[in-house]
């Protein structure tokens, strides 16, 4: 996975980046190429360098990232915008605000949606709920965090790992069943959204 900047998110910018990017990772092909946040550059320009750089070979897929329900709902009516193949943003049990409409949005077009700091880097983990679900379940804070994340249709989590540990720990989320009691918990400490919030970047 790769990424191009907005201010390079020109049709000829798009193509230029792409290159450097095979070039410093020494590839022939990227399996995903986002654009990494809106900017001035109008979408439909931007789509047509990544259709185009999908024709050539570069890149396999492209997507998008802290795009938010009125970018999505623009890209995909643009032609070729339905290709998209990811919106990647901020989502975490502290950060919950695209469930209010972001992501139904993307659950209806079946638009995947790449969560990113699944476990708000670690800030989460040290809360007692998080802990004692972690604790009755024989599972870790982390293992709870991302078990919640990945709990929903349609998402998937990129968490940091940079030990082999934590890649077996992040790989053991996969197996933890939060039962409709740790969920209900969870509500209770990390209230979903009652209202339409600016989507959260950091």
């Amino acid at each position: 996975m790769s990424k191009v900047l907005p201010q390079n998110a020109t049709q000829h910018g798009t193509m230029a980046a792409c290159n450097r990017s095979l070039a410093r990772l020494g590839v022939d092909e990227i399996d995903l190429y986002l654009l990494h946040w809106r900017g001035s550059v109008p979408l439909e320009e931007t789509v047509d360098a990544f259709e185009t750089l999908v024709g050539a070979g570069k890149i396999r897929n492209w997507g998008v990232s802290n795009f938010d329900f009125a970018d999505i709902q623009e890209l995909v009516d643009l032609p070729n915008g339905a290709n998209v193949a990811t919106d990647q943003v901020l989502y975490n049990l502290a950060r919950r605000g695209i469930e209010f409409d972001l992501m139904p949005l993307c659950q209806r077009s079946g638009l995947p949606i790449m969560a990113y700091s699944p476990i708000e880097q670690g800030r989460v983990l040290h809360h007692v709920t998080v802990k004692a679900i972690a604790a009755r379940l024989g599972a870790t804070a982390a293992q709870v965090a991302l078990a919640w994340v990945l709990r929903q249709d349609g998402v998937c989590a990129i968490p940091q790992s940079g030990k082999p540990e934590h890649v077996r720990e992040n790989r053991g989320a996969l197996d933890v069943r939060l039962t409709p009691q740790d969920l209900a918990e969870l509500d209770e400490t990390f209230p979903p959204p009652d209202r339409k919030q600016p989507l959260a970047s950091h």
